[in-house]
């Protein structure tokens, strides 16, 4: 029987749900308020989820009060008041409590009972569920809303099971709680559970020794009252309040900075930090900076300040080194807030032991042997963290369609359509799942947005008549490539870190929240509803409708560069004459990154048709001679000049140690085609004849350019073959502009929005270049003969409008027997792969045009 002919079978129960915690407990509410009949089931035997079980000593939220709280019913906030800005376990458990009351939600939770499978029926179009009570529940929707922080991670230690004192699990810690009064006790772990428990452990036990592997950053959190101004606003704009949450990037309101770490002025940065170091929360100290997530020198500037702060609260000097994170940077592992953390380990009876330098070696049954050491203890406690984000999810044994087992599908990592879905699985939902903010962000907010987005989204299959959604493989890969390509321009995926699923043993090793922020998270989702439900196919008793796509392609520092400038309101740059938008072009380029250090610049000029040429020379550092490239720079031939591509050639001759050699040429309107034209080949000519004097090998050299420069290195290189020389190694082009036609399908999907537009290469082409002669191949080079040519190197972006026309020039070519090496930037756009140090994004395309550049160095040279 086919899914779509099986709809009379009807479920027990809508939607069943496990976990009963934030997300829990707010789907029961919501769904139920949908219309939908709903079973929650809760291996504890109460709500709370995480705060029902992490109830060690001194465990709180590390988000203020103000901000980890529900913001769905502005009542409930009315009937609720916290008693401080961090608040403990025990009160938010009274929380939850609270609102499991004030809702009446108890009575579709079953408590004790976990969910120990789930099998997709897809006859039936239901899912199986199983439980530890012996039941089994069909439901038509399966919802995960476990946790990504509720699987202790099991102590990796040799020995472990061997001890006969007291053990105890900072995430399974028991309810009646525990007296160390004059004990011995043993912590092994310093992250958030170890620093927020050590203090309150030191305070009764005799004796603490603290085992870490690794030092965390902490801050001290400052605790105490509600924050006066969150709570003034709050009480003046709620609604504004809680919007400006679900709109930012962490999900906790506050300005954004654009001070760069590595420009900003030493008074500057000391002010920012301190005022940070104060206002203990990761908000503020996540923030210090715009660049400190993906500029290691602007990280580091924050490491060695927490550094300093460690040193001149800890009294022993050995300790102190020892507790100062050093391998890592800060922000790629969690970092905590702490009540008197370092200040415990200047009382005379809590010690460190750097595992590093005297590792454990056993556990045994009185105590813990390391390299170095041998003691004895009357209790351990692990605070050795959890399986993150995908433990409890392939904990339960699921099992989609054909009976793929969801923990096999992600095997080598997880797999995910916004977080929230899985090829393969159709119906079955996760809360704050891999892919989605969840741990990067106020996971309350983050929870009540995943929430809020499952029910919408089973309200409209119930209105469209549509009883199975399931994501398309194409939007799920879409999306993988999404949230790798933005964990790829941050510092994260360096660390060994929970993030990265470096914890546990075996795990597969990816970046597995998103990184990209509530704000951009959400804006993505609303897209995807918008647009019919794009990446989804949604089937019933009448037929399917699947709408496939992906909804983030470009890269996304490409995406956050055409945002900034789409927020400053800038006129059409087609709309201004040739001199204003050369003004304009030498503003912007002023306050660009510089690019990498080089052996050594040259400024000097070379002769031309019609008068000197300038240029500019760009030296390796090591020692010569080195290839050439003449580079020409691109601007359409209008805008630009021999250091207006300075960043992208200093780049250039870091990776492919080669001398760079940009030269300037005449422009239009003043000097039309094919004036440009003649000053290239007057620069080839001229480099050629003087290579061993630039510090180059003669047979060594290549012609390239960017955009209208790539467009003048093809026709050089056409008329060096014509005329018998310069002989050439190959031509490296750039993005370039082969043909005059502007009628690809290229220049219609990307007519506007990319900096580039049709209108503005009109405008070029206008400004250059008579009608009349535009297919001529010295202008169209596409147009030329392309036999015999050297190896040629073609860069095309997929947002571009030059796009098929770079790709018809590679096809071209290798029609006519030409060597030819297509780059294919995915994600990119006409301009960002020359922004260095600007689009992180495409600094690994750079080093695939370097690389394959150097190999064209080692090739025989065409005659």
């Amino acid at each position: 029987m086919t899914e779509t002919g099986a709809q009379d079978v009807q479920p027990q129960v809508d939607v069943v749900v496990v976990g009963a915690g934030f997300a829990g407990l707010y789907l029961v509410h919501r769904l139920r308020g949908a219309g939908f009949s709903v079973r929650a089931f809760e291996a504890a035997d109460d709500v709370g989820g995480t705060w029902y079980w992490n109830r060690y000593p001194g465990a709180r939220c590390d988000i203020p009060t103000t901000d980890y709280t529900f913001g769905f019913d502005p009542e409930l906030e009315q009937a609720w008041t916290w008693s401080e800005k961090y608040a403990t376990q025990p009160e938010i458990l009274r929380y939850l409590q609270f609102v499991a009351d004030r809702y009446d939600l108890r009575r579709d939770i079953t408590f004790g009972t976990r969910v120990d499978g789930a099998e997709w029926d897809d006859a039936a179009g239901l899912w199986q569920v199983r439980t530890s009570g012996g039941e089994t529940v069909a439901c038509r929707y399966y919802v995960m809303a476990s946790g990504c922080l509720s699987v202790p991670k099991e102590p990796d230690i040799e020995g472990a099971g061997r001890f006969r004192g007291e053990v105890y699990s900072t995430g399974r810690w028991p309810h009646e709680g525990v007296d160390f009064t004059g004990k011995r006790v043993a912590v092994i772990g310093t992250g958030s559970s170890g620093i927020q428990s050590i203090p309150l452990i030191a305070e009764h036990a005799a004796q603490v020794t603290v085992f870490q592997r690794t030092p965390n950053f902490s801050i001290p959190a400052h605790n105490g009252p509600l924050p006066a101004e969150r709570v003034e606003r709050l009480r003046a704009d709620r609604e504004g309040y809680r919007e400006e949450a679900k709109r930012s990037s962490m999900g906790v309101p506050g300005e954004k900075t654009d001070v760069m770490g590595v420009t900003a002025p030493e008074d500057v940065r000391r002010q920012r930090l301190e005022a940070a170091w104060e206002a203990g929360e990761l908000r503020e100290i996540y923030g210090i900076f715009a660049d400190q997530g993906v500029n290691p020198a602007s990280n580091e500037i924050i490491c060695e300040f927490i550094r300093e702060k460690i040193r001149s609260v800890v009294s022993d000097p050995a300790t102190a080194e020892a507790l100062c994170p050093k391998d890592y940077y800060f922000g790629t592992k969690r970092p905590c807030l702490d009540t008197k953390y370092y200040e415990t380990f200047n009382l005379p009876h809590v010690r460190l032991v750097d595992l590093r330098s005297t590792p454990i070696t056993t556990i045994t049954e009185t105590g813990i042997e390391t390299s170095g050491e041998s003691s004895e203890f009357d209790a351990i406690v692990y605070a050795t963290g959890f399986d993150a984000m995908t433990g409890a999810l392939v904990g339960v044994d699921i099992a989609g369609r054909g009976g793929v087992p969801l923990k096999e599908k992600w095997a080598d990592g997880p797999s995910t359509y916004l977080g929230l879905m899985t090829v393969g699985f159709p119906n079955f939902f996760s809360i704050t799942g891999p892919g989605s903010p969840s741990v990067l962000s106020n996971m309350a907010v983050s929870i009540e947005q995943h929430v809020d987005w499952v029910t919408d989204c089973l309200v409209a299959l119930r209105a469209g008549g549509w009883t199975t959604i399931e994501p398309t493989p194409t939007a799920e890969q879409g999306w993988d490539r999404h949230v790798a390509d933005y964990a790829a321009i941050t510092l994260h995926p360096t660390a060994n870190s929970w993030y990265m699923g470096a914890n546990v043993p075996g795990k597969p090793r990816v970046f597995y929240p998103y990184i990209g922020g509530v704000d951009r998270y959400r804006a993505a989702c609303e897209e995807v509803v918008e647009r019919g439900y794009l990446g989804f196919r949604r089937t019933g008793p009448s037929g399917e409708e699947c709408v496939d796509g992906v909804v983030r392609r470009l890269q996304p520092d490409v995406a956050l560069v055409l945002e900034a400038m789409g927020e400053l309101g800038l006129p059409p740059l087609h709309s201004l004459p040739p001199e204003q938008l050369r003004e304009f072009m030498a503003m912007a380029d002023a306050d660009r990154p510089p690019g990498p250090e080089v052996g050594g610049v040259v400024d000097g000029v070379l002769p031309g048709p019609a008068g000197d040429l300038e240029y500019r020379l760009f030296r390796p550092s090591s020692p010569g001679p080195h290839p050439v490239v003449l580079y020409f720079h691109g601007g359409g031939w209008v805008i630009g000049n021999h250091a207006s591509d300075e960043p992208f050639c200093r780049d250039l001759c870091v990776r492919s140690e080669a001398v760079v050699v940009s030269v300037n040429y005449r422009h239009g309107p003043e000097a039309a085609h094919p004036a440009a034209v003649e000053d290239a080949w007057a620069a080839l000519q001229w480099t050629a004849a003087h290579a061993i004097e630039l510090g180059g090998i003669p047979d060594d050299l290549v012609v390239a350019g960017w955009s209208a420069g790539g467009n003048l290195a093809t026709v050089v290189a056409q008329r060096a073959r014509d005329e018998g020389g310069p002989v050439l190694r190959g031509q490296l082009l750039l993005t370039p502009v082969t043909d005059a036609e502007m009628a690809t399908g290229s220049y219609r999907e990307n007519a506007e929005g990319y900096v580039l537009t049709s209108e503005l290469m009109r405008y070029f082409w206008d400004h250059y270049c008579d009608p009349a002669q535009r297919t001529d191949p010295a202008a169209s080079p596409l147009r030329g003969r392309l036999g015999e040519l050297p190896p040629a190197i073609v860069v095309t972006a997929e947002f571009d409008p030059l796009r098929d026309e770079g790709v018809a020039y590679v096809e071209a070519l290798r029609a006519a027997g030409v060597p030819v090496e297509h780059v294919a930037a995915r994600g990119h756009t006409h301009t960002s792969l020359t922004m260095v140090g600007v689009v992180l994004s495409g600094a690994p395309v750079r080093a695939e045009i370097a690389q394959r550049l150097r190999a064209l160095f080692r090739e025989p040279a065409s005659v």
